[in-house]
């Protein structure tokens, strides 16, 4: 193969663009210090025990490691919830003043809502009808 001055050229280009490119998401994207304004300060995924489902979780505040998959909480207490009443339950961090959240459920349609600063009411129900359903899902505050 005969290597002419436009393959080098291509080449050329070629190098710079991944480099520049590899160079730029380098400096856009940096890790956000913890507790920040805009970071994610808290997360936990409410899953109940797994021997006798989320309709068994307890109706006061609990942060049993059994009743939780993945959590974490910036203030550095573990995040807490309880089971209200058929799909409503509310999820705290203890010593986060965090007021906006998100939750999310593979099995339910989610609104979530503010209670206090740490504290977030969350409602599942069937999705397409309002029945309210009992189902593992997940919240992250900001």
């Amino acid at each position: 193969m005969r290597v002419t001055p436009s393959t080098v050229l291509a080449g050329a280009a070629l190098f710079f663009a991944l480099g520049g490119s590899a160079i730029a998401v380098n400096e856009a994207v940096k890790p956000q210090a913890r507790c920040q304004p805009g970071a994610v300060r808290a997360f936990v995924a409410v899953n109940g025990d797994p021997t006798k489902g989320i309709a068994n979780f307890p109706d006061q505040f609990t942060n049993a490691k059994a009743l939780f998959g993945a959590r974490f909480n910036c203030a550095g207490a573990a995040p807490q919830a309880r089971r209200v009443e058929v799909g409503v339950y509310e999820v705290r961090f203890p010593g986060n003043a965090a007021q906006i959240a998100t939750a999310s459920s593979a099995a339910a349609e989610t609104t979530i809502g503010y209670v206090g600063p740490g504290t977030f009411r969350v409602s599942l129900w069937v999705p397409g009808r309002q029945d309210a359903v009992d189902t593992t899902f997940t919240v992250a505050a900001v």
